[in-house]
């Protein structure tokens, strides 16, 4: 059975996710329609690629994901500011979405294994009353079909960057930004694991977010190794770093998002203490 994901902006309080979904079934009788999620922030493309980014791997090879977020096409002939829907093959799998960067902040630094440009919606401007529906939905039941992604688009040979999820580092210093909040109120930051381990195991360092008075000196390998309600720093299974409250969304602080105010874009710096430096020697005695 073909299995195809949906991820959205369109929020769940009105018929948008259902009616892609209708056509999708109306189409295809054997599909398993999954949804990762349609509460991403309007046009946030960054929290888009979040998303796909952390759960992609779990899909067999052949899966085909729908990413309808900031969908419209931007059609700027002769110019280079346009933005086409556009098929990506990655890893065995298929993505669909707009050319409005999200591919970009979802590869990173890793390379597509082909890319396709949809042009054949410009014969029908019908489709731009909605795009997710007409253009990219259209294409992933193409694709379920057996039409190959060449007999839908021209070869692209690029794709338009967008703002790195990725943290930077100088000497001895990481700085990085909460690019995610949980239900459970965990602040999900970009500082990966294995750019945190490159400054070496067992370098003294303390991590500061939000204020100087709020900080955290010890990666925590679960949430339960410290008392509830207490603050925790731990790698997630997606190596990205996050910042908790240990069985904080039940209680009344509501996580680490309502008692430290950390917010999607807030700044949080790790500051490791050099090895053989003064302070590391103190920290002994």
């Amino acid at each position: 059975m073909q299995i195809l994901t949906l991820t959205s902006d369109m929020g769940l309080d009105d018929h948008y996710v259902a009616s892609l979904k209708g056509k999708i079934l109306s189409a295809i009788k054997s599909v398993q329609i999954v949804d990762v999620t349609h509460q991403v922030k309007p046009f946030d493309v960054s929290e888009a690629s979040f998303h796909m980014m952390c759960c992609y791997k779990d899909f067999p090879k052949g899966t085909i994901h729908v990413i309808g977020v900031d969908s419209e096409p931007i059609v700027n002939f002769g110019g280079s500011d346009g933005s086409f829907p556009t098929i990506m093959e990655f890893e065995g799998q298929y993505f669909i979405s707009n050319d409005n960067g999200f591919y970009g902040a979802f590869l990173q630094e890793k390379r597509p294994d082909a890319m396709w440009r949809i042009e054949s919606f410009m014969k029908d401007p019908a489709s731009f009353k909605f795009p997710t529906k007409n253009i990219l939905v259209k294409a992933a039941i193409d694709l379920m079909e057996g039409k190959q992604p060449s007999e839908l688009g021209v070869p692209a040979n690029g794709y338009k960057s967008a703002l790195a999820l990725m943290a930077v580092s100088e000497t001895n210093l990481i700085k990085g930004h909460v690019i995610h909040v949980d239900s459970y109120g965990n602040a999900i930051t970009n500082v990966h694991q294995s750019l945190f381990d490159r400054f070496g195991q067992g370098t003294p360092f303390i991590l500061y977010f939000k204020r100087k008075d709020y900080f955290i000196d010890h990666i925590s390998n679960t949430y339960n190794e410290v008392a509830q309600g207490e603050k925790v720093a731990t790698f997630n299974e997606n190596g990205f770093l996050e910042i908790a409250i240990n069985r904080g969304a039940n209680a009344s602080s509501g996580g680490a998002e309502q008692l430290f105010g950390l917010h999607k874009n807030d700044v949080i710096r790790i500051e490791f203490t050099p090895q053989g430096s003064r302070e590391t020697l103190e920290s002994l005695f």
